[in-house]
């Protein structure tokens, strides 16, 4: 099977579903379960040639100010078109309905392979920060659900994310796939826990409570600054570390500050500065990290992890904690919290601070009670990411069979209509009758099918034609302009230099007259 992959987001940029793209790829590569290419936009001087995958990287363009951090790609690249085109993909699975999706389309008219998408992330929260008309808001989700609508099957990574997408004006179908970890089961080795956290104040008797993810306020960080802001008022201690960056990373330093916490924040450098507060607790920003056993050691060392976010569709890094038998709280009835028993396998809070605050303060008098709930979602939560790519697989297979079966179907209706047309609609069950038209449905089969195929080719050559023409068109139009603006610039400096001469005789001339009137007037005073 050959399956081809494309999102947005890729290393360079790390962020959750580039991460399924990459274990989507390195596993599917490293079981020989198919061969895979993937297609991304490309970032300045990123390595693309360094895994065990074609990576296709097509042109892009800088909107890091409009979307931090990310670029759009053009999907409209014939370069990586057309190698896409030749690796001959069964399947294209899209996993973001922006560029990567509009590419995902011509390549299907190209090959008639069949798209799939996973809807991951809530797009109308994002489209909300980047674009501020409200009607402007409005008709770029419309654009993305046609676009997704327009695939040929739909996965959503949550119920919760399935609904989302139907609150948006999709009207389709969807199917449950659910992502899994590429964290082992099981606590990260207590040599590396002590050199990832050993640089840090940690105090063994107090709670440590722990965020991995972009910094971004929609995530429900607010109530964890609220929560944790009563709990120093109160004068309990704690610890809090946040890991990862984002567009409100200073934002949020800078509120822990203002309200009187000792923060302690690591620059990109590795460089640590603290800002001494007056009350309990101590809040910690180590910036990014990537290095995933670096990561596994932050949740093992932890007590409890913290995502009071609505705005996840599925929370892998609630998962991620799992692994490490880590529980997470969250809230009640958002994406993330489902598979979720409260006190059982995590906790289910309201949305605001003050319902954290009373949960911490509870399970901060029981330790025991938070290490036993982390056990349970370790052993009822946690999917690996081989038996959630080997289900991915699995429908691949059924998908590739249902195309298959309805291009025949249709290629046999469509011939059984002409036939239709040919007999003036008479149809007998004579057996000779029935054998002849055997043999000529199956030749006429074969004839359709080499015609499908011209006539295929001739439609994508037509577009192909138009873009290239479009493209030539531009390029003229440019370098016309460009021309044009050059004639125009020496037309105004001839015409700018030509005035100026004007002016100048023009002023010697009246300069001239005022003499020669003055000399006149002065001849007639005299003689007075």
């Amino acid at each position: 099977m050959h399956v081809c992959l494309l999102n947005d987001s890729f290393p360079p940029v790390i962020d959750g579903v580039a991460n399924v793209v990459m274990n989507y790829a390195g596993i599917m590569t490293d079981q020989d379960m198919a061969d895979v290419i993937v297609a991304t936009p490309k970032y300045p001087d990123a390595d693309y040639d360094s895994y065990p995958y074609p990576v296709v990287p097509y042109k892009s363009f800088d909107t890091t100010e409009i979307v931090k951090g990310y670029r759009a790609g053009n999907p409209f690249n014939h370069e990586a078109i057309e190698r896409l085109k030749k690796f001959s993909p069964d399947i294209i699975h899209s996993h973001c309905p922006v560029s990567s999706t509009i590419m995902a389309r011509i390549l299907r008219n190209e090959t008639d392979a069949p798209i799939v998408f996973t809807y991951h992330t809530k797009f109308d929260v994002d489209i909300a920060r980047a674009v501020k008309a409200e009607f402007l808001q409005k008709e770029s989700i419309r654009a993305l659900v046609a676009n997704i609508s327009a695939c040929d099957e739909v996965w959503v990574v949550s119920e919760g994310a399935g609904e989302n997408l139907k609150s948006l004006g999709y009207e389709g179908e969807y199917t449950v796939v659910s992502n899994g970890v590429d964290f082992a089961k099981g606590l990260a080795a207590q040599d590396k826990v002590r050199e990832v956290t050993g640089c840090f104040d940690l105090p063994d008797n107090l709670p440590l409570y722990l965020f991995v993810g972009r910094l971004m306020k929609y995530k429900g960080l607010m109530i964890i600054a609220d929560a944790l802001s009563e709990l120093s008022d109160e004068g309990l201690d704690y610890r809090m570390v946040f890991v990862g960056s984002g567009a409100d990373a200073k934002e949020m330093q800078d509120t822990f500050i203002h309200r009187g916490i000792t923060v302690d924040i690591v620059a990109e450098d590795g460089k640590m500065t603290i800002a001494q507060g007056t009350k309990t607790g101590r809040v910690i920003f180590t910036g990014a990290i990537h290095d995933r056993e670096s990561l596994r050691a932050w949740n093992t060392r932890a007590d409890l992890f913290l995502f009071p976010s609505t705005y996840d569709t599925n929370g892998i890094v609630v998962r991620e904690a799992a692994a490490c038998g880590l529980a997470s709280v969250l809230i009640k009835d958002s994406c993330a919290a489902e598979g979720i028993t409260d006190g059982r396998n995590g906790y289910l809070i309201e949305e605001n601070g003050a319902s954290m605050a009373a949960l911490l303060r509870e399970l901060g008098k029981n330790p025991e009670s938070m290490r036993e709930c982390g056990r349970h979602s370790m052993d009822e939560i946690y999917i690996s990411w081989e038996s959630a790519v080997h289900d991915a697989y699995s429908r691949y297979e059924e998908l590739i069979e249902k195309r298959d079966d309805r291009l025949f179907a249709e290629m046999l209706e469509h011939r059984s209509l002409l036939e239709r047309k040919r007999l003036g609609g008479f149809i007998t069950d004579s057996k000779g009758f029935n054998d002849r038209m055997h043999r000529k449905l199956s030749d006429d089969f074969y004839d359709f099918a080499a015609e499908l195929h011209k006539s295929t080719e001739r439609m994508i050559e037509l577009p192909r034609s138009i873009y290239f023409g479009m493209e030539e068109n531009v390029y003229d139009v440019l370098e016309g302009i460009s021309k044009s603006s050059k004639n125009a610039l020496n037309d105004i400096g001839r015409t700018s230099r030509n005035a100026l001469n004007d002016i100048e005789r023009s002023s010697k001339n009246a300069l001239n007259d005022i003499r020669e009137k003055g000399e006149e007037i002065k001849k007639v005073i005299n003689k007075g």
